[in-house]
């Protein structure tokens, strides 16, 4: 039997949400991690914007950079 692929694939119907976040300060002085955290979400440069889905690794990464960030949902 076949199933519809609504249902082989719940998630496919689910709309991710998107964060947007703004690189508001500058990683100079800040421990190499924080740094390479910022390079992974994207941002390398100040005033840098990225639209990303909202997911646990993705939270994980802001909240570690949350006081370099300006967060807000799209």
């Amino acid at each position: 039997m076949i199933l519809p692929k609504e249902e082989r694939y719940p998630w496919v119907l689910q709309k991710m949400k998107k964060i947007k976040i703004t690189q508001i300060k500058s990683p100079i002085g800040r421990e190499k991690s924080q740094k390479l955290t910022l390079i992974s979400l994207g941002l390398n440069k100040l005033n840098k914007e990225k639209i990303v889905t909202e997911n646990p690794a993705m939270n994980g990464m802001i909240e570690k950079v949350k006081h370099l960030l300006k967060v807000e949902k799209v």
